[in-house]
């Protein structure tokens, strides 16, 4: 049983990584859009704010790549080593509950593959002024909702999380031979 409640503990750890690497994601995409502002009120692209424009993009796409590697590999932990634990010790119930919110999970993956994609095509540069930004706003409002669909589907897992080790714990003398 220390093993699996060390699993929970190691997922928990995750979510909290996992969402501070999607803030500063988010934060990126705020940034750019401070700088569009900025562009915008002088009414020109200035070479100076091309460049921070494209260090923007550089740092985002570094950061959405991070938090996509860190999300299949918590995902994957989840769907295996996670499912099996509820299934072991948490019955029917518990297991169910938790492969409800791991369908959650391709959409998730989903989304940050989107975000890779929108960030890798602003980068690449080639489009008018007026679709960039616009392009640029929606990313921005999209990294955003994501950030936001993360942060619900953690505390979901979470809520579960504390309820099987609740029940693990108030059943510990009782099931003396739990892994």
């Amino acid at each position: 049983m220390e093993r699996t409640l060390a699993l929970f503990d190691a997922i928990i750890e995750e979510h909290k990584q996992i969402m501070e690497d999607v803030e500063a994601s988010e934060h990126i995409a705020s940034d750019l859009g401070a700088i569009l502002e900025m562009d915008r009120a002088t009414g020109e692209f200035e070479p100076a704010t091309l460049d921070r424009k494209r260090r923007s993009l550089q740092g985002l796409q570094q950061s959405l790549e991070k938090v996509d590697k860190e999300l299949q590999a918590h995902f994957a932990r989840e769907e295996r080593a996670l499912l099996t634990a509820f299934e072991d010790y948490g019955g029917k119930t518990f297991a169910s509950a938790l492969r409800a919110l791991l369908v959650e999970h391709q959409e998730l993956k989903n989304r940050i593959a989107k975000s890779k994609q929108d960030a890798a095509e602003l980068a690449e540069g080639g489009l008018s002024r007026g679709v960039w930004e616009g392009r640029a706003y929606g990313m921005r409002v999209y990294i955003s909702h994501t950030r936001k669909l993360l942060e619900a589907h953690a505390q979901s897992e979470l809520e579960l999380l504390q309820a099987l080790r609740k029940e693990l714990v108030e059943h510990r003398r009782e099931w003396p031979n739990l892994r």
